[in-house]
């Protein structure tokens, strides 16, 4: 373990940088020689660029997505909600275990607000992490309750974006 003390950290908001920003910091860690644990919910196998580099770092950088990838418009189906709590489960574990300096739950409070997983199963994870694992939970739509328990929680407004205009996911920028 490179931390002495592991903190929870929060992305949220309707603003572009939430995964990115929890990116960086996984940079940072593995940069210095730590490792990681990433894990992606509702977002599916296809891996966007930033996954394909961070390979590099090998045993350091664990990946994994627990979705479809794809959008929940009509609400989730079984299968969905099965991939979520598997991801749970499976982050429960990494993050009670002391063996990752990061771990990060891409998307989780996503997978909160339409009902993917449930807030009392997710509290209890967050609260029962390892005390020298750092937490970041992304996403739009942060409950009170995981903010309560938060050491730093970041709200990315939008003020404008591009894909308003039309303009898709570019690979490089966004995939």
């Amino acid at each position: 373990m490179i931390l002495k003390q592991g903190y929870i950290q929060i992305y949220t908001g309707d603003g572009k940088g939430k995964t990115t920003a929890s990116l960086g910091v996984t940079l940072r860690v593995l940069g210095n020689g730590g490792k990681v644990y990433y894990a992606q919910f509702i977002k599916g196998k296809k891996i966007s660029s930033e996954f394909t580099a961070l390979r590099i770092f090998n045993e350091n950088f664990t990946h994994k997505a627990y979705g479809k990838g794809r959008f929940i418009i009509n609400g989730p189906d079984n299968e969905d909600k099965e991939l979520a709590m598997k991801g749970l489960e499976e982050c429960s574990e990494i993050l009670n275990s002391g063996k990752y300096d990061l771990v990060v739950m891409d998307e989780l409070n996503v997978a909160l607000e339409i009902g993917l997983v449930d807030l009392k199963n997710v509290l209890e994870v967050v609260k029962s992490k390892h005390p020298q694992t750092e937490l970041i939970i992304t996403g739009r739509y942060a409950k009170k309750e995981i903010t309560e328990l938060a050491d730093l929680v970041t709200e990315m407004k939008m003020i404008r974006h591009y894909y308003k205009k039309g303009v898709p996911a570019r690979k490089g920028i966004e995939l």
